[in-house]
């Protein structure tokens, strides 16, 4: 395939929000406008519980192969790009006008036929992060080395895909799903070693606490929306 057929396809399918429709179909909630405003699993969870959050991470995951596959391990320089631009367009969706999530799980996809060792590096980094409730400064080291870790396996091409995968990420983090709060260097800071602002908890930690409250038919009985528990039936989404 065409090397810029294969960058824009990665690009697109990237976008698709597929935690953002199943949260719109079950619940009719847009996560654009509830809880942290991140279109993740992670929020998905909140308001559908486990079963969907599963199955839109396997899309997010498979959605994050479709470009190195299309590029071929022949063209590794353009399958990391392609890789690159799956995490750019997950985390800047053009069907979401310009909103979307963090791009870890459609990093693991890029990983998947890339360089499967960088998941476990950076899932076990991250599941780490969860025992110890850190799990925002457990995922900005796993992406730090993990560069770093694909370049002594791979070479620069293995270098190449670290990059990729990283630098979005960690510029996702910094610019946030609203604006930050002054003092204004050390909310970037915060959001890029945390992925929070100073006093914030990140979307583990907020899933930890609600994953305390009682399940009833599948769905948690309220998520956090701002400062305020709602029920997710009673949330007005708007379609996009």
């Amino acid at each position: 395939m065409n090397a810029v057929l294969v960058l824009l396809v990665s690009l697109l399918v990237g976008a698709i929000p597929f935690s953002g429709l199943a949260a719109w179909r079950l619940r009719r909630v847009d996560l654009r406008e509830y809880g942290t405003g991140t279109v993740s699993g992670s929020s998905l969870y909140r308001i559908a519980g486990f079963g969907p959050m599963a199955a839109a991470g396997i899309f997010d995951v498979a959605k994050g192969a479709v470009g190195p596959l299309l590029a071929g391990h022949h063209r590794p320089e353009l399958a990391a790009l392609a890789g690159g631009l799956a995490v750019v367009g997950h985390d800047w969706s053009p069907f979401l006008r310009g909103a979307g999530g963090r791009g870890l799980s459609v990093s693991l996809g890029v990983l998947l036929v890339l360089g499967w060792p960088g998941i476990v590096l950076v899932m076990g980094l991250f599941v780490l992060g969860l025992v110890v409730r850190q799990s925002g400064l457990a995922t900005f080291v796993g992406m730090l080395l993990l560069a770093p870790m694909l370049g002594v396996l791979y070479g620069v091409h293995g270098v190449w895909t670290g990059l990729a995968l990283a630098v979005p990420m960690f510029a996702k983090r910094i610019s946030g799903n609203r604006p930050a709060p002054s003092p204004k260097p050390a909310a970037y800071v915060s959001r890029l070693l945390f992925d929070h602002d100073p006093g914030g908890k990140t979307e583990t930690e907020r899933e930890g606490d609600d994953a305390s409250r009682s399940v009833h038919g599948g769905t948690l009985d309220g998520y956090r929306a701002g400062s305020a528990s709602i029920d997710p039936t009673d949330c007005p989404g708007k379609p996009t």
